[in-house]
């Protein structure tokens, strides 16, 4: 609701801004009339490139070894051993048993009792590792024994999918690796009002923002990092995300900005275009405050090399598209008035979040 009053009171105040007559483009003495904090950016295709991605798209955390992955067995695992040539040494498996039960599971202390040998240390180890202890100890009673170690159930290692997916879940972590997006897709993938830009990593009392929006897209390939027992993956809501689109425009209104990227040329397309009998093509302006500062970005829409500038500027949060009448006051003047009225927008806009 508040937004909704602070719109109407930037559409009342923008209204009263245009009598007389514009010099395009702003001149530097233009631009040093103007209040300090503001920077009036005419668009060309010599800075284009520069605006050619939105400015709101959050990046990735670097987490640290996301990219190795060796399972370590722990409490509760159940091994299977299997002693070739010496059946006497494996418990059989049959309609009745399953390997998990045939198998030896780790205790609290991190050991597990196996037949000649005794108790062997199992915990924060590789099964290779266990394999080699126990081929080590058997031999004392066996020549050159031959065998084989698999973890036949995993109970001891997890991580947690929760928020905006469509089964939240706990995962078993297993000797292959389990990489974010496997692990997304394991919990029934995304909602559609989930935020894959700023899915939330939580490990070691740390936690990470990941983009995976950026690796879907084949730009970060670290971003789908491997999964850590103790990993807490939280998918959030999509926030609100809009652009307002104001002055000599078919149909004034607010830009969602939370599902696709937008650029000036869309926003106009989409709300009816520019009023033909009252607008000034040479004056579409987009108004972007970053704390006490603020950009003023020209486009001259009158032609068609400028319409194509357009569709490369992309839109931010909270940016404010005016589009001038036909004529208007001078220039300088005209941006002066409206600043109040783009200060207050980003005022409320500061507040709510």
């Amino acid at each position: 609701m508040r937004k909704t009053l602070t719109l109407m009171f930037v559409v009342a105040a923008l209204a009263g801004c245009t009598e007389g007559h514009v010099n395009f483009p702003v001149t530097d003495d233009g631009q040093k009339s103007l209040p300090a904090n503001v920077e009036v950016i005419r668009l060309s295709s010599a800075n284009i490139t520069s605006y050619t991605e939105p400015e709101h798209v959050p990046g990735s955390d670097v987490v640290p070894g996301s990219q190795a992955w060796t399972y370590r067995v722990g409490v509760g695992d159940v091994l299977s051993i299997d002693v070739f040539d010496h059946p006497e040494l494996t418990l059989p498996v049959g309609p009745a048993r399953s390997a998990v039960d045939a198998g030896f599971r780790v205790q609290a202390d991190g050991t597990f009792h196996y037949p000649f040998v005794g108790s062997v240390t199992a915990q924060g180890r590789a099964p290779e590792k266990i394999r080699e202890d126990l081929r080590e100890k058997l031999s004392t009673y066996i020549p050159n024994p031959q065998l084989e170690v698999r973890v036949a159930a995993f109970n001891s290692q997890s991580v947690i999918v929760s928020g905006e997916v469509k089964q939240p879940n706990r995962q078993a972590l297993t000797t292959s690796p389990l990489t974010l997006l496997e692990a997304v897709n394991a919990a029934g993938g995304m909602t559609s009002s989930a935020d894959a830009s700023r899915i939330k990593l939580r490990r070691d009392n740390r936690t990470y923002n990941i983009n995976l929006e950026r690796f879907l897209g084949g730009n970060a390939s670290k971003t789908n990092v491997v999964l850590r027992a103790g990993d807490v993956v939280s998918v959030p809501r999509r926030q609100l995300e809009e652009a307002y689109i104001l002055g000599q425009v078919v149909k004034p209104a607010t830009i969602d900005l939370s599902l696709d990227p937008v650029s000036i040329t869309q926003a106009l397309t989409r709300q009816g275009g520019l009023q033909e009998q009252r607008a000034d093509a040479r004056g579409v302006f987009v108004f972007r405050k970053n704390g006490e500062r603020i950009k003023v970005f020209q486009l001259e829409a009158d032609s068609p090399t400028g319409l194509v500038l357009g569709t490369e500027f992309l839109l931010a949060p909270n940016d404010v598209i005016y589009v001038t009448r036909s004529p208007i006051g001078k220039w300088n003047d005209t941006i002066t008035r409206i600043l109040p009225s783009i200060s207050v927008a980003g005022s409320v806009n500061d507040f709510e979040n």
